[in-house]
Order: structure tokens, then C-alpha cells, then sequence
């Protein structure tokens, strides 16, 4: 999946080797433009958003992944027919989904840290012990999901997308050879922005109390928005310095869990990736050509 400015693209290669495409335009939200220029609430905003968009294009990926391309006519128009109830649902599936693992893997560290509170008390040693715990219980299920046949192949295609944006990023041309020369890792993934809510969060914990555990938890709970809006900027951050010598060290954390969540792609994944990114190009200078035309007409 490539995202633009206005539509984000799917490249999907079915089992007969053919490659089919998705486009979903970007919505624009009056109500949401102006939260999108607040520090912070523009990162919950961008999460929530990514969540919903993204959902729907895994879900898409799975159907046609099985699709018939001689049926692809009918199940476009079955599609249509059902567009914004599926569209509705499966956004809402993902959002729930999101925060389903975040109160998960917010909850659980600190139900365990407190387990040890008998052997290791105090407000500081609890917080550094659930930290520990946290990044611990994600970079295991990290690893453990990576190990199945379906989420390796998944995390190949990931490091396909980062290596053809590496490339287009150093003005290569978008060619097989090209894009396997490049790095699999990238400072914009989100597999750095699941690490620094980690990270972030920890230092969160400082500010509120420990004790009780119920008190605790609330906390926890409370701070999950201002959590995903702090990790957020820090990956924004952590992009805009990585060409400062000085400073690119702070996005190493995320690149680190990057060799988990991205894995060496081969030569057909690359060029799905490639023709994923092409496509996303040519549907926003389209849609930018358009909103030259129509503006000229206005005027």
C-alpha cells in the first residue's frame, strides 16, 4: 500500500500472477482539518485515520488476492452495492481493533509489574518494570507473529514499499535492480511509531501515581491519547533530523525494530511495490492536473 497526499493505492497480485489495484481517495473532513495542525491531537487524529484506512485495504488485499479476474465485473458492481455500509464497518473495525492492542498492551505490563511489587517496590523501580515488561511483551509478539508464513510474506511486502520509497527518494529509477540495492528500513514506519508510544509512555508514568493498582490503570488509560500524540511528533521529529549526523541516532530505536517488522523482499514483491507507487504517482498528478483546471475556472 503507497499513501499520497490525496488517494492512497493497493497492489495486489493474485494467484494467477496478474496484479490488480485499489485506490481509495483521501476524505477531506472540514471538522478534522483544523486538528490536524495541532501538535499532538494531529498524531490521534493521524492513527485513527491510518487504522480505518488501512483495515480497508488489507480487506481488500484478502478478496482479491482469491478473485477471479473473469468475475472482476460483477464483483465490482457487488462491491459498489455495498460500498459505504463495508466502508462504514470495516473502518470501524480497525479503529476498534487499534485500541483494543493498545489497552492490551498498556494494561497487561502493569498488572504484572505489580505482581512483583512484594520483591520490587517503589513508585520509580514500578514504572521502570512495567516499562521493561512493555517493550518486552511487544517486541515478543512482534517476533513470534513474524514467524508464521503469512506475516513473514506480509513483512516482505512492507520491506518492498520501504525499499521503492528509499529509491524514489534518491532519484534512482523505479527498477527491480534499483530498488533491491536500497535499504528495507525507513525513519517514517510505523513499527518506530509502536516503539516510541513504548518508550514515551514510560516517562509518562512518572507524573501520576502508582498506587492503588486500580489508580493506576485509569492513568494508563487516560494517557493513551497524549501517549499516541507525543510518539507521534517524535517520529515526525526523528525524520526531519535524520540527515543531521548529531541527531539521526534518535530514530535508530524505531529502525531496530524494523528488522523484526520488515523482512528481505524478492523480485515480484519489489515490482507489486513498484507498481503500487507508480500508480499512486500517476493518480495524484492526475487529481492535481484536475484541481489546476478547475481552479483556472473559478478564476
Amino acid at each position: 500500500m503507497m499513501g499520497g497526499k490525496y488517494t492512497t493505492v493497493t497492489a495486489v497480485r493474485r494467484k494467477d500472477h496478474s496484479i490488480t489495484f485499489y485506490e481509495y481517495p483521501k476524505k477531506v473532513y472540514p471538522s478534522l482539518i483544523i486538528l490536524k495542525k495541532i501538535p499532538v491531537i494531529r498524531g490521534i487524529v493521524a492513527i485513527l485515520e491510518a487504522s480505518a484506512i488501512g483495515t480497508r485495504h488489507l480487506n481488500y488485499a484478502s478478496e482479491a488476492y482469491d478473485e477471479d479476474p473473469e468475475n472482476r465485473i460483477s464483483s465490482d458492481s457487488n462491491r459498489k452495492k455495498t460500498h459505504i455500509g463495508a466502508i462504514i464497518g470495516i473502518a470501524a473495525i480497525g479503529i476498534i481493533s487499534f485500541l483494543f492492542a493498545k489497552f492490551v498492551f498498556t494494561l497487561v505490563p502493569a498488572i504484572a509489574a505489580s505482581l512483583l511489587e512484594p520483591v520490587i517496590s517503589g513508585s520509580a523501580a514500578q514504572i521502570l518494570l512495567e516499562g521493561l515488561f512493555k517493550i518486552i511483551l511487544l517486541l515478543g509478539y512482534i517476533y513470534l507473529v513474524s514467524l508464521t508464513p503469512l506475516m513473514k510474506r506480509l513483512f516482505q511486502y512492507h520491506g518492498a514499499e520501504h525499499k521503492v520509497i528509499n529509491t524514489f527518494e534518491s532519484g534512482e529509477k523505479l527498477t527491480v535492480e534499483h530498488v533491491k540495492r536500497h535499504s528495507r528500513f525507513h525513519y517514517r514506519c510505523g513499527s518506530s511509531f509502536i516503539l516510541f508510544t513504548a518508550l514515551i509512555s514510560i516517562f509518562l508514568y512518572f507524573f501520576v501515581p502508582t498506587d492503588p493498582l486500580w489508580l493506576r490503570l485509569i492513568y494508563r488509560i487516560l494517557l493513551i491519547p497524549v501517549d499516541l500524540g507525543l510518539a507521534y511528533e517524535l517520529l515526525r521529529f526523528t525524520n526531519k533530523v535524520r540527515h543531521v549526523p548529531v541527531l539521526r541516532w534518535l530514530g535508530y530505536p524505531g529502525l531496530w525494530v524494523q528488522l523484526l517488522t520488515t523482512k528481505e523482499p524478492n523480485d515480484d514483491q519489489i515490482e507489486v511495490g513498484i507498481r503500487a507507487f507508480e500508480k499512486m504517482r500517476a493518480s495524484e498528478a492526475a487529481i492535481e492536473k484536475n484541481k489546476g483546471v478547475l481552479e483556472h475556472q473559478v478564476l
